[in-house]
Parts: structure tokens; C-alpha cells; sequence
């Protein structure tokens, strides 16, 4: 795909009307991959009245096996269910966005901090974190950028000393749509190298010469993988169009000065990046519109406490050392993730689920 070409998926696309939501939520039929429960069932109320002896006791042992034996508890022990589950999420192309009608509600300040974010973020990715860019916090970490230089996506990497350039800051979130993340892959720090950040962690624009940890990054492909050829160059976005979100916890840094941009708010927006992740990943995978897990690899400590919280009945969270040649051979090189990744995919969603590593 050319560097310049924007894919729109279908939860791009605006939805404005409440009652298009509830609609759509309404029509939605449950995927054929999710297994079933009896807590999908309908209320009791709500089923036909049984006219026959079978069904009356296929209901009597249905519910010796699938309700509570304290009718007075079923209320708690439904609502642990939800919140467990997300099953009361609304699906993903349902949540109602106007673009417009959010930057109407926007103050004159509020515009201009945000207006990297109104033109270069994902719209599935907008939609779902409008309002946490306009907390006080991410404004804060906006005015200290505007103070480095970074306005628009117009403004060059090369004149502002901060990497990657505006318009790539937020690229993650237009190669890898929300509903179709099927594995987080977290760095820490942008590359502070003249011409190598280009808004995805570990990866690097063609032409740059491919970095140390990523050399090891495709040495333990090849080794779970005999057939990969590793390529002559370091730019992962095929791995991204195909739903591997590559996030750094910090999404800008000043040129040559590692961490710079570190505690400026960017880890607390990230956070809520992987929230959104938690939430809705896998979401148009296999159709249903909520997520239903996906993978994170966290290699090294600083990811592994991005993804503590998360749940590990629902994710597949595998967790090394880093791939850095520093630390390479105590723990990443020979950890199986990328083949564990697939089978894991490939079980929760089927065969459309797997990740095809080698094509680069």
C-alpha cells in the first residue's frame, strides 16, 4: 500500500443518528466463532410457554444447572457477568461520532490544541477517545508540544527537532483501525534518530538502516518460522495493515534525547489507548462488534507494566525480555510468541484470525 493512500474501513465512517446505533446493535447476530452460553439467553418471561412435557423438564434441568439457587442473588451474579464479559458494550460501528459536531463543541483553545488530532488521528480511534484529549491533562501535554513546534501535519521533523513528524505521530491509528487490532505490540520510546520514527514502535520508514532490536525481532521469526526470509529493510506498516498495533508508550521525543518527552502525559493517553484496545479489539474480526481478545506482546519490563491490568482469561498477554541486543539472549530470543500469537488467533477466531508474519 502507497505511504500516502488512507484506507477507510467501516468503522471509519460516521454514525450520527441514535436511533441508527440501537439499530444496528439490535441487528447484529452473534458470530458463529463465539461459543455459547446460556447467559445469552432470554429472560424467562420472555420465552414461549412451554405445551409439552419435554420442554417443561428441559427447562427444569436447564435451570438446576444455569441459574442461581437464590433467585434473590441472580441480579449480582448478572451484573459480574456483564462487567466481565462487556456484553453491555455497545458495538463499535455503533458508537455515534459526528466530527463535525464535535469540533462544534469545541472552545477556540480546545481547536487549536487539538487540531493534529482532528486531521490526522483515526476516526475509529477519534471517536472513541474524543473525550479523553479533552481532559486537562492531554491539553497540558498539547501546549507543551505547541511550545516545541508541533502545530499541524504540515510542520517538518527536520525544522522542529521532535520525532516522528506531526503527521506521522498518530499513524498507528490509521494503518491499524480500532475493531480490526488483533495484536498490540508495545514499545517504549519513539526512535530519536534523524529520519527513523515514523509513528510505529520498533519500525522504521525504507531506506533507514534496520535496528538492532528489530535484526533480533526477525531472527526469532525466522527461528519459529524457517521459510521467513528477513528483509533488507525495517518497516513493519504491512504487519500494522494487518492489524498488529505498534504503539510506544511515548508518542513523541525531542531529537537525539531519549525519554525526553516522557511524563508529559503521553503514557496516561496510551494507557487509555490500550483501554480502548481491551474493549474493542478483534471487534470486526469476526464480526459482533465487541471485542473478544487479542494478543499483547510486552517485551521488557517497561511494556509488561503497560498490560498488567488486563485480563488473562480474555488476552493472550505474553511477556519476555526485550530485544534488545542488551538484553536479547536473557529471555526474547527463543520465547515462541509470534507462533503462540497464531495459535492463539487462530482458536479464538479461526483461520481469518492469524497474523501473516513473513510478508514484509
Amino acid at each position: 500500500m502507497a505511504g500516502t493512500e488512507k484506507v477507510v474501513y467501516l468503522e471509519d465512517l460516521e454514525v450520527t443518528k441514535t436511533s441508527e446505533a440501537v439499530k444496528g446493535e439490535a441487528s447484529e447476530a452473534p458470530s458463529s466463532a463465539q461459543p455459547a452460553s446460556t447467559d445469552a439467553k432470554a429472560p424467562a418471561g420472555a420465552e414461549p410457554k412451554s405445551t409439552g412435557t419435554g420442554l417443561k423438564r428441559q427447562r427444569t434441568l436447564l435451570d438446576m444447572f444455569s441459574r442461581p439457587a437464590d433467585p434473590a442473588s441472580a441480579p449480582a451474579a448478572k451484573k459480574i457477568r456483564t462487567d466481565a464479559s462487556s456484553s453491555g458494550l455497545q458495538p463499535l460501528n455503533s458508537v455515534p461520532f459526528s466530527q463535525s459536531e464535535f469540533v462544534d463543541s469545541l472552545t477556540d483553545e480546545e481547536k487549536e490544541l487539538l487540531a493534529l488530532e482532528l486531521e490526522t488521528m483515526g476516526k475509529s480511534w477519534l471517536k472513541i477517545l474524543k473525550d479523553e484529549i479533552r481532559k486537562p491533562y492531554f491539553l497540558q501535554l498539547k501546549r507543551f508540544l505547541l511550545e516545541q513546534g508541533v502545530r499541524g501535519a504540515a510542520d517538518s521533523a527536520k525544522v522542529l527537532k521532535v520525532y516522528p513528524a506531526p503527521k506521522n505521530i498518530y499513524s498507528w491509528s490509521n494503518l491499524t483501525p480500532l475493531g480490526r487490532v488483533k495484536v498490540v505490540i508495545i514499545g517504549q520510546d519513539p526512535y530519536h534518530g534523524a529520519g527513523q520514527a515514523h509513528g510505529l514502535s520498533f519500525s522504521v520508514p525504507p531506506g533507514v538502516g534496520i535496528p538492532p532490536s528489530l535484526r533480533n525481532i526477525y531472527a526469532e521469526i525466522k527461528a519459529e518460522y524457517p521459510g521467513f526470509a528477513p528483509p533488507a529493510h525495517g518497516n513493519l506498516a504491512a504487519w500494522a495493515e494487518r492489524g498488529v498495533l505498534l504503539l510506544n508508550t511515548c508518542l513523541t521525543v525531542r531529537a537525539g534525547d531519549a525519554g525526553s518527552h516522557s511524563g508529559k502525559g503521553w503514557e496516561q493517553f496510551t494507557d487509555k489507548v490500550v483501554d480502548a484496545v481491551d474493549r474493542y479489539g478483534g471487534a470486526s474480526v469476526a464480526g459482533g462488534g465487541r471485542g473478544r481478545g487479542i494478543v499483547f506482546l510486552a517485551w521488557g519490563a517497561w511494556a509488561a507494566k503497560r498490560v498488567a491490568k488486563l485480563d488473562k482469561k480474555k488476552h493472550l498477554i505474553l511477556t519476555s525480555a526485550h530485544p534488545s541486543p542488551f538484553s536479547a539472549h536473557k529471555g526474547f530470543l527463543g520465547n515462541g510468541h509470534f507462533k503462540k500469537a497464531n495459535d492463539w488467533l487462530v482458536a479464538r477466531y479461526g483461520p481469518a484470525g492469524a497474523v501473516d508474519w513473513c510478508a514484509l
